[in-house]
């Protein structure tokens, strides 16, 4: 496996000028997108190049039209694949997948062995695993947005966003913004921010997901030192770190997510606050982005999605990553995005 990582690393000549750790570490917000894009496409290749001789394996679909078995390759068909052979609306609408009727299993995840299959979309019985799927989702995205919405000249470091709670109303993601020590947002800007998440979610971008090797995932994110710190002690269970790509944007999160970004409607960017850290802390303070969005296809009028989004501004009661012990709701410096 190190042998093949290196060769990976040999193998990418992107920006032939960078030939140090330290250089790497002050790559603009573009290059380092970039970079990583780039490395995940070819961890992404190699490992569809060493499935090696392809195996065949069942798939037990039980859903409408009605139940069927699928002839799949394994370790390189995906429930998506799966999906496409029974109809557009299948692809289009499926979130997740059951498998075996109990393992959640993103669309895009190759399957490794014979089982039953149930697509999982927004109307489901019982939808609490989806839906946090989706709100897990949206943070990743919002991730996204946020990256590329700022100039070159203003670094943006992603820090993390904390696992879906939808009684919270909002999702979010912590950012370090160390040029903009007291930014505070204007109205124009969250309306900015919200047409970028607009534009990329109505692109229909599948959500790609990968497991790269704790090493690899260094190397992805040497530009990024809160990322950097997260990453040995996520490898630490089995010695792998799960990414998921949206367009070019590349992030950590253990998932599962929703299948792409068509699948998320109508949104809003409400608030950003600041959030500050302990004296003790590496990160003296962060800016949590907070948004709300519904599913595609779930219809609420604009009176109703405005109560919504005025619960989706007030500051988000989720842990501060910097200040773990300090229930943000206490921080009353924290500084909220004009209403």
């Amino acid at each position: 496996m190190k042998r093949n990582i290196q060769c990976l690393f040999k193998s990418y000549n992107y920006n032939q000028n960078i030939t140090t750790t330290l250089s790497k570490r002050f790559l603009s917000s573009q290059d380092a997108i970039d970079r990583r894009h780039h490395l995940f496409m070819l961890e992404k290749k190699r490992q569809i190049e060493n499935v090696g001789r392809i195996e065949k394996i069942e798939i037990n679909y039980k859903g409408i039209p009605k139940d069927c078995t699928l002839i799949m390759n394994k370790d390189i068909s995906t429930p998506y694949d799966c999906a496409k052979h029974l109809s557009e609306w299948h692809a289009d609408t499926s979130a997740l997948a059951l498998l075996d009727g109990t393992v959640y299993w993103d669309m895009h995840k190759p399957l490794t062995e014979s089982c039953s299959l149930e697509l999982q979309n927004f109307n489901v019985p019982e939808p609490q695993q989806v839906n946090k799927a989706f709100w897990r989702s949206c943070s990743l995205v919002l991730g996204a947005c946020v990256t590329a919405a700022f100039k070159d000249n203003v670094p943006v470091k992603l820090h993390s966003f904390p696992g879906p709670d939808i009684r919270s109303g909002s999702f979010i993601y912590d950012v370090d913004l160390p040029s903009l020590p007291d930014w505070k947002p204007t109205q124009q800007e969250l309306h900015t921010l919200s047409a970028e998440y607009v534009m990329l979610s109505r692109k229909g971008l599948p959500i790609e997901r990968l497991d790269v090797s704790e090493q690899l995932a260094m190397e992805m994110f040497v530009d990024n030192e809160h990322k950097s710190s997260q990453i040995p002690s996520i490898a630490r269970a089995n010695g792998k770190v799960t990414l998921y790509k949206v367009d070019k944007h590349v992030d950590i999160s253990k998932g599962p997510l929703i299948g792409n970004t068509a699948q998320i409607g109508k949104l809003a960017i409400c608030s950003i606050h600041k959030i500050t850290g302990s004296s003790e802390s590496d990160v003296k303070q962060l800016y949590r982005f907070q948004g709300v969005a519904l599913p595609t296809g779930v219809v609420l009028n604009h009176f109703a999605f405005s109560i919504i989004m005025e619960r989706a501004k007030k500051l988000n009661s989720a842990r501060s990553p910097i200040n773990p012990f300090v229930d943000t709701r206490e921080l009353q410096q924290s500084i909220a995005a004009s209403a």
